[in-house]
């Protein structure tokens, strides 16, 4: 069988006063409909990226609710991981393509799996493309289906496109983090994009008194009489690490004694991860202003809780981005944010909020120096950034729009929903638009379309047809 990864008790009652009222009391709506569902969530490590994140705080809020809901991970050898870090990077963009002997290392470790996989549920949310075969090896029951994809695969390699794609045709819908990201030719018909979310009551990001976050940093040898800018991400080549160091140096130069932290998670399923840690040591060796810290040295969600509170400013200078959770860790502390634009960054800083978005080492350079030495401005950037978060990026509204698929997928009736929230959604990023404060809106054909920020209605104008041809949802989800 497969593992199950054990979660604790939460309660979706404590995001009281912290989320949005109307997102908790539909949340609790729903719930009800759909008490004793079962659910499982399957994907392939258990710590050290946001997916495992998610759903260490998603799960046991499901089974809050009265759902059944279950977490387990897919194993395999090194050779598989090798495979599915190859293919994770094709799909995101990578021309590499796939031999017949990575094939055939996937669909053996995939055939084991889904012979693991033997209990029975309602509805199965399959995360990424590791897992992605186990449907059609093991056989659907009377499940439904879904496969979440979280990174962007809007120009994959098409050899690797190819070889996922043949996996894909029997799943019930297919979630993506933003409508942009889905691939061509995708074989799944009911298409929904779902921006993850932040859980604000983590360890992470939940409340750090000042006092408390500087001894954890002094602990570990920061300084903070000084200015500091920190990234915190998994050593991957996606997020330029090399590129972030570069940048700071370039900063330095007119920023004397900024101190720079790169905070990186080392995941079970992220072989390639060892080999940027490693160049990552190297070009700061001899630096003693530039700080290496991971998961497996100590540094974990309290610790990363501290730097985002306490950095100058947060970088996150990703050349290709699923969503970049951490933009929005940072801006949910008050904390202003210099991040590449690319992928979901951009969704989290709408309409000029939260920081600055930078195309080039250049730039994040200047940016840097920017945000440090107008304080009072990045700071309000950082306020902004943090009111947008709570109203579009923290847990409830992520469990909210689950608990719609959920729904649509297994009721036998549409979802008839109260007056005082209309969970319309805005065509362009898919994300949940409460009724109260009236939204963004534009009529195109007589019909009327909400949005969450002026960035996605001008996305929305300038190519209306594009987000109104997709398949809709269907009437009362």
């Amino acid at each position: 069988m497969l593992q199950t990864v054990d979660v604790g008790q939460r309660s979706l009652e404590s995001y009281r006063g912290v989320a949005p009222d109307g997102l908790l009391d539909e949340g609790f709506r729903l719930g009800r409909e759909l008490r004793g569902i079962r659910v499982l969530h399957l994907n392939a490590t258990p710590y050290g990226g946001g997916v495992a994140e998610l759903l260490r705080s998603l799960v046991p809020l499901l089974s809050d609710l009265g759902l059944v809901a279950d977490w387990k991970i897919i194993s395999g050898d090194d050779d598989f991981f090798q495979v599915t870090k190859t293919i994770h990077n094709g799909l995101q963009g990578r021309r590499a393509g796939l031999s017949e002997t990575a094939r055939a290392t996937y669909r053996a470790n995939a055939e084991r799996n889904a012979a693991f996989l033997q209990e029975r549920y309602d509805v199965v949310f399959v995360h990424d493309p590791q897992p992605a075969a186990i449907l059609p090896l093991r056989g659907k029951d009377d499940a439904r289906w879904v496969w979440r994809c979280h990174i962007d695969t809007s120009d994959p390699d098409p050899e690797v496109w190819s070889f996922v794609r043949e996996y894909l045709a029997d799943y019930d819908a297919a979630v993506f983090t933003m409508a942009e990201f889905a691939p061509p030719g995708l074989p799944i018909e009911r298409r929904e994009f779902v921006p993850p979310a932040i859980d604000p009551l983590s360890p992470k990001n939940m409340p750090l008194d000042d006092l408390t976050a500087r001894r954890v940093l002094e602990w570990i040898g920061i300084r903070l009489d000084r200015g500091l800018v920190t990234q915190v991400s998994r050593f991957d080549p996606w997020k330029d690490p090399l590129g972030v160091i570069t940048a700071y140096r370039l900063a330095r130069r007119k920023l004397p004694g900024l101190q720079l932290a790169l905070v990186g998670s080392m995941a079970t399923d992220d072989p390639e991860g060892w080999q940027i840690y490693r160049d990552v040591l190297s070009a700061a060796a001899g630096d003693p202003l530039v700080h290496v810290f991971t998961n497996l040295s100590g540094v974990g969600n309290i610790e990363v809780n501290a730097f985002q509170r306490l950095s100058s400013a947060i970088v996150q200078k990703s050349i290709r981005e699923g969503f970049g959770l951490v933009v929005s860790e940072a801006l949910w502390k008050g904390t202003p944010v210099v991040a590449g634009r690319t992928g979901g960054i951009p969704l989290q800083m709408a309409d000029g909020i939260g920081g600055l978005l930078v195309d080039s080492v250049e730039e994040c350079a200047e940016a840097i120096v920017t945000l440090l030495r107008d304080r009072e401005s990045s700071l309000q950037l950082a306020r902004r950034g943090q009111e947008r978060v709570r109203e579009h990026f923290l847990l409830p509204r992520l469990l909210l729009d689950d608990l719609e698929l959920i729904a649509g997928l297994v009721a036998a009736r549409p979802v008839v929903r109260p007056p005082g929230w209309e969970a319309r959604h805005d065509p362009v990023c898919g994300m949940a638009i409460p009724a109260d404060p009236p939204p963004v809106s534009e009529i195109w054909n007589e019909q009327t379309y909400v949005f969450c920020s002026e960035a996605c209605r001008a996305r929305f104008a300038s190519a209306p047809e594009r987000y109104t041809a997709r398949p809709q949802r269907p009437p009362g989800e």
